[in-house]
């Protein structure tokens, strides 16, 4: 099996790099905030944090492509390194310190390393492929996670982002109906959601709108604590434009309730 040590070594050195920028520009009076085409913000720290990522890629792995929100799709071959400079940037726009940078490699259709830096949180979470997952707030210290061993939804504590994104899909009588039926539920969002699957304190996370880089660090951090991660689908990774992150053993029920596999099937 290919080894991405180095590979995951890297990319503690862009979190590395970038974290100075984000929280100096957290909850700075002087942070610029523009809205994009759809009607989602983007701020100054964003677009730098973009940039810093791409240069250092250029330099360390200039055969490898690079996507990122900001700039899209620059290279092209089967490794290529997906970047959210800022997920959650509504978090941080508010002053939430809910927000995380978001680092992944691809290999052909597999994300095979991911890095979750959240330095408003004094967290990271990242595991390359063969590797399992960890956190902490680096190499030094780190602590091995896994998913939760719960079996039954009524047992089980769901997080989700926003509810009403459920009725683009058709799906928010279901998605209400879920939550009511297990243990707890919490909007916890964004990345957060499937680090703590990930961590085994939360037991499934459901997305019904997410881009690629919105995902692709978190699966191989999900797939490798022992969980699952597939599109409402089934399709596995983060291919479908939404996303199910689980412990596994409730991935199959959970989908048969708001799934939409025989839709696109």
């Amino acid at each position: 099996m290919t080894s991405y040590h180095d590979d995951l070594r890297l990319a503690h050195v862009l979190a590395d790099a970038v974290e100075p920028l984000t929280t100096s520009r957290f909850r700075a009076q002087d942070l610029v905030v523009e809205q994009k085409a759809d009607l989602t913000p983007v701020t100054d720290a964003d677009i730098a944090v973009e940039e810093t990522l791409r240069s250092q890629l250029k330099r360390t792995r200039p055969r490898d492509a690079v996507q990122g929100e900001e700039q899209g799709l620059v290279g092209h071959g089967p490794r290529r390194w997906v970047v959210d400079p800022i997920d959650g940037t509504k978090n941080f726009v508010r002053g939430v310190p809910v927000w995380a940078t978001l680092i992944a490699l691809v290999d052909g259709d597999e994300p095979v390393v991911g890095m979750v830096s959240a330095p408003a949180l004094g967290r990271r979470w990242w595991a390359g492929k063969g590797t399992g997952a960890w956190t902490g707030r680096s190499l030094t210290g780190a602590r091995r996670i896994q998913v939760s061993k719960v079996r039954r939804i009524a047992d089980a504590s769901m997080s989700y982002a926003n509810v009403r994104d459920w009725g683009s899909i058709g799906r928010r009588e279901e998605m209400l109906a879920l939550m009511d039926d297990c243990w707890r539920s919490r909007a916890y969002g964004d990345f957060w959601s499937h680090m703590l699957v990930a961590e085994g304190a939360v037991d499934f996370a459901p997305e019904p709108e997410l881009a690629e880089y919105d995902m692709a660090a978190l699966a191989p951090i999900v797939v490798e604590a022992g969980g699952q991660f597939t599109g409402l689908d089934g399709r596995p990774w983060c291919w479908s434009g939404n996303a199910l992150s689980s412990n596994g053993l409730l991935h199959d029920e959970v989908l048969g309730r708001l799934g939409n596999a025989d839709e696109t099937s």
